[in-house]
């Protein structure tokens, strides 16, 4: 008797719970759901941080190590003078004379204070673009088709550019004037705002936008198609050291390539104010720079620096990125990190 009580009473509790269910009342979520949620939620932001030190790290190494070929670069950018290798040489052993070793780092400072936001942004909105268009199309955790990989890069470069431009117009003002002009990044800011006003700080910002997308689109797309390939000719799934800095040498020089005009017009736009030009659309810059210089020692001046100069930068980069990710993971793995 006594337990056919008990079954009535279970049958009775059974009927209950149900009967709550049916109107809207929801079971609590188990314990084991809830970790699960917590741990996706760690390890979403622990790759969120990894990729923005990485990326923060891939930046500074690459650019400090070609700065003053940047330099240079940018000093004939901005200038009339005729561009050779010869003649670049020449500026840079001046400039070391003149000012010492040192002196060719100048500007520098301001290149860190907008690389490294920049790259870290930019890495980190690769990855998790790639992961978004990934989810999208079916590939999570495989490499995308090509448009996708396209795009994913081309809107990483957009967001990093967007984020942190004043910083890139900084930058190069302090990269071709002399020192007593801009003693420090700051009084850049302060200076080019009072005397020139605040929309010179974006300057140049469209054909800058206009340069990133097929520029960052083809780096990425080209180093991430040369992984891809790698792995299913080779068999191993992590390409070495030297051929990382290939393949990103590889998306550097392409990059550059397809975007080099836009970077001539945007920084002839943003030095402006200290070159005595007065640039005011794309369009008309182009055209100026074409009338004065001609099409390829104008729009193209330098590129054959930036050929030298970019494969290196770009290919330190993506390698940085990769093996500092590599590393974060395995100290994850090994207990260091949390």
């Amino acid at each position: 008797m006594s337990v056919l009580g008990e079954s009535r009473g279970m049958g009775s509790g059974v009927q209950e719970q149900r009967a709550s269910l049916t109107q809207g009342e929801v079971l609590p979520i188990s314990s084991s759901s809830q970790s699960e949620a917590s741990f996706e939620g760690i390890k979403q932001t622990r790759s969120v941080l990894n990729a923005l030190f990485s990326g923060a790290l891939a930046g500074a190494v690459a650019k400090t190590a070609v700065a003053p070929l940047d330099r240079t670069k940018i000093i004939f950018q901005v200038s009339s003078a005729r561009f050779s290798a010869k003649e670049a040489y020449k500026l840079i052993y001046r400039t070391y004379l003149k000012d010492g070793f040192f002196s060719l780092w100048r500007g520098n400072s301001a290149t860190m204070v907008r690389v490294i936001p920049y790259a870290a942004i930019q890495f980190c909105a690769h990855e998790q673009y790639k992961r978004l268009l990934g989810g999208y199309y079916g590939f999570q955790g495989k490499a995308l088709p090509p448009i996708p990989r396209l795009v994913a890069g081309s809107m990483a470069g957009t967001t990093a550019a967007m984020l942190t431009y004043p910083l890139d117009m900084v930058r190069a003002r302090m990269a071709v004037t002399p020192k007593e002009m801009y003693s420090n990044i700051l009084q850049v800011f302060v200076r080019i705002s009072q005397e020139e006003g605040l929309k010179t700080l974006y300057r140049g910002f469209s054909p800058t936008i206009l340069g990133v997308i097929p520029y960052a689109g083809l780096s990425f797309f080209t180093y991430e198609t040369l992984k891809k390939l790698h792995a299913e000719h080779s068999g191993r799934a992590q390409p070495y050291s030297y051929e990382r800095l290939a393949f990103g040498a590889c998306a550097g020089l392409i990059g550059q390539s397809a975007s080099y005009p836009l970077d001539v017009v945007r920084r002839r736009m943003q030095t402006a104010g200290v070159t005595g030009h007065t640039y005011g659309t794309i369009l008309g810059t182009m055209k100026d720079i074409v009338s004065e210089e001609g099409v390829i020692r104008g729009l193209y001046k330098g590129l054959s620096m930036n050929w030298v100069k970019g494969p290196i930068a770009v290919g330190i980069s993506f390698t940085t990125f990769d093996l500092t990710q590599i590393l974060l993971k395995k100290l994850h793995q090994m207990g260091y990190t949390r």
